[in-house]
């Protein structure tokens, strides 16, 4: 394996983890296209970044994009307190702020490069090529360090309020009647969120980054009723697909980020047929068997 290869599975397997763990919080919450929503969102802050500071890349594009995305998310909240639709609130937000920055990007920005097609679907063969420098020693890829400490924050700040981030996720009026600051807690996950598919979508564009907030835990979802082993197997189940993928695209010759979205919707796929208690398979095995019992006892 060739040292290009290492840094972009690990890369790769950075994402999926960090992306995976974060998206069963929003699958359980029926969010999951929360994510998307802020993956184009974070266009207007990209755009907002770059006309105020007139610097191209580094921490203020980095802050204005979650800055944008976080915005996302207390939009679509208002939105739904307000009386609309949880799905038509998400749909408004994501399409209004993406056209909005790509009508400021035409009309302030137009001759600048600002790499947009790179946000949008990524290019991971570039990642070891753009290394951190401190005091003139390599440390590796930007995008290991930038998404190892979105994912140590999640871990971080998931750890320390566990018991109530799960709480809130299987039942927030509960939640609220045991005292616990609900609309805080979820502004505090949706900022994990922004600052995960920020991290994520500078390296692996928005398409992977949405297709492994969601995929993974909707896989392990399928898999375990148990809540610390979903989160588990959201990971591992993103970094299979993640790993899988590589190997295909490589093969194959063929997109990497999307080769690896594809293979996380092929194991979803797996899941939906073969998973034990709720796959399809099983299931109609099983009123099969019930069928037949009930036949049986008739008769």
């Amino acid at each position: 394996m060739l040292i290009e290869d290492f840094w972009v599975m690990l890369t790769a397997g950075l994402v999926a983890s960090s992306c995976g763990f974060i998206g069963v919080y929003l699958i359980l919450r029926r969010m999951a296209m929360v994510g998307d929503a802020i993956s184009h969102s974070v266009l207007l802050g990209i755009v907002l970044a770059f006309l105020a500071t007139r610097i191209l890349g580094g921490v203020w594009m980095f802050a204005g994009a979650a800055v944008a995305g976080l915005f996302a998310t207390f939009l679509i909240q208002l939105l739904h307190r307000g009386g609309a639709r949880e799905d038509a609130a998400i749909g408004v937000t994501f399409t209004g702020l993406f056209a909005l920055g790509v009508v400021l990007l035409s009309l302030y920005a137009g001759d600048v490069h600002l790499d947009t097609e790179h946000v949008l679907f990524g290019e991971l063969a570039y990642v070891p090529y753009d290394v951190l420098i401190w005091q003139s020693v390599e440390l590796g890829p930007r995008a290991v360090w930038t998404v190892g400490a979105a994912f140590g924050l999640t871990l971080l700040v998931t750890g320390l309020l566990f018991k109530e981030f799960k709480v809130c996720a299987f039942d927030p009026a509960f939640a609220l009647s045991l005292g616990i600051p609900v609309t805080l807690l979820h502004y505090v996950q949706m900022t994990l969120v922004s600052v995960t598919t920020v991290a994520a979508f500078e390296s692996v564009g928005a398409v992977l980054a949405v297709a492994m907030l969601i995929v993974p835990g909707a896989t392990a979802y399928l898999l375990t009723d148990r809540f610390g082993w979903m989160l588990g197997l959201s990971v591992v189940t993103g970094v299979v697909s993640a790993w899988t993928g590589y190997a295909v695209a490589v093969w194959l010759d063929v997109s990497i980020s999307g080769a690896m979205a594809t293979a996380a919707g092929a194991v979803f796929g797996l899941a939906f047929l073969f998973a034990p208690r709720h796959g399809v398979l099983p299931t109609a095995l099983r009123r099969r068997r019930l069928t037949r019992g009930g036949t049986g006892a008739v008769a």
